[in-house]
């Protein structure tokens, strides 16, 4: 399929000079380099485990003094991130 990217002009000259060095064209090392991005971003972490008490069948007390409102999914969706200490 063909496509249309924009790349800086700099970056753009390493590819091409590093395909003119390697007798490679700029779409294999173009490919080669998103098929990478793409595997590695695949990989996927153990997340931490919730909060949850299953005797309780519910958020446990310390989760719940956080003061997060459970039923707002972008709340508990911040502090997960935080919990990971991922910034949005």
């Amino acid at each position: 399929m063909k496509t249309t990217l924009q790349l800086p002009d700099d970056l753009y000259r390493e590819i091409k000079a590093s395909a003119a060095l390697s007798g490679r064209s700029i779409t294999s090392i173009v490919e080669e380099s998103l098929r990478r991005f793409l595997a590695d971003a695949t990989t996927v972490e153990d997340l931490p485990p919730l909060p949850v008490s299953p005797s309780r069948g519910g958020f446990t007390d310390k989760f719940m003094a956080t003061g997060i409102d459970v039923t707002d999914t972008s709340e508990v969706l911040a502090w997960l991130d935080q919990v990971e200490g991922r910034r949005p």
